[in-house]
């Protein structure tokens, strides 16, 4: 066992009933916090949604999802904000990764989201992606756990001898709504590469969209959801930042929400997270919303909410939260 991992346990040796996380409590709890992140991965269904090759080349960026994820970064520094980036690792392979050097010296941090995008919660080698499903030769003799292993293990590599840069936090590719409580395996993995924190919880809420729009009663679900995608630690010693609800897949890309309805329940959220100095992890894909969004309203409706609040909210990257959580 690794010393991070024996000194992280101890953090909550003390405080925890046996198998279960606990809250984490904050150091500073005078002002909500609100994260605006951003999965550089390619997503199925866009910019068409016949297209589904891109589950098997997510690290394959096209040069609009690029444009919208410097353009964001810009909207952001110019406001004195700073975004908290998630790579897909294979994104360094491409000839031309100045874009990505651009985001990073205005300030924005950039995580670890694995190599390929594989499942983390994958019970064969075959499905921990779809491109090893297509190629199992690609992992041929490994098991889940060494799959998983180098997959985070290379990204880190390639960001630091490709980019220059060093990786700062990781997201699992997909979120679970039990996060990694039942995967004491995983957290020890996490913490054995270097990981204090992961964003892996991304709590059940409803999201149908009927044939009137969508419901308040389904805004109200959404809303009363962000009590569950508090921030906590596992008994491992390992923070959990969870995914808010809704994201831009799973409202656009899923459930056909109109942009208007979507920006509706971002700002209902953040509304209610800062009422309650909560914390508030939006969640959204370049690829995806370059269609959807295509002038970035929901990013300037977040920083608007949040700097019309001065005194009881502020944005933060995720690796700023963590450390202010013990």
């Amino acid at each position: 066992m690794s010393k991070r991992r024996d000194f992280l346990k101890g953090l909550t040796a003390f405080s925890l009933a046996p198998g279960l996380p606990t809250s984490a409590a904050a150091d500073t709890t005078d002002k909500a916090e609100i994260a605006i992140t951003y999965d550089l991965e390619m997503s199925r269904h866009y910019p068409k949604r016949s297209n589904i090759e891109w589950d098997y080349q997510k690290g394959n960026l096209d040069q609009d999802t690029k444009n919208y994820s410097v353009a964001a970064a810009k909207i952001a520094a110019d406001n004195g904000v700073h975004l908290h980036f998630f790579l897909v690792g294979r994104v360094l392979e491409q000839d031309d990764i100045s874009w990505l050097h651009q985001i990073h010296e205005m300030g924005h941090v950039i995580g670890n989201h694995t190599y390929d995008h594989v499942n983390l919660l994958a019970t064969t080698p075959s499905q921990t992606q779809f491109r090893f499903s297509r190629s199992p030769w690609l992992v041929k003799d490994k098991t889940v756990l060494e799959i998983l292993r180098e997959n985070i293990r290379l990204t880190e590599i390639a960001l630091k001898q490709r980019a220059g840069i060093n990786q700062i936090g990781f997201r699992t590719p997909g979120g679970f709504s039990n996060a990694l409580t039942d995967r004491p395996d995983l957290q020890d993995l996490l913490l054995d590469l270097g990981f204090s924190w992961v964003s892996s919880k991304y709590p059940r809420h409803l999201a149908t969209r009927g044939p009137q729009g969508v419901a308040q009663a389904t805004f109200d679900n959404i809303v009363e959801s962000q009590t569950d995608a508090q921030p906590f630690r596992y008994k491992s010693g390992l923070l959990e930042i969870p995914m808010s609800p809704i994201s831009d897949v799973n409202a656009f890309r899923s459930n056909f929400w109109t942009l208007d309805e979507f920006t509706k329940a971002i700002t209902y959220s953040i509304k209610a997270v800062i009422k309650e100095k909560q914390v508030y992890d939006f969640i959204c894909h370049p690829s995806c919303m370059l269609v959807e969004d295509p002038q970035h309203k929901t990013l300037r409706t977040i920083i608007k909410l949040v700097k019309s609040n001065p005194d009881s909210a502020r944005i933060s990257t995720l690796d700023e939260i963590a450390q202010r959580f013990t």
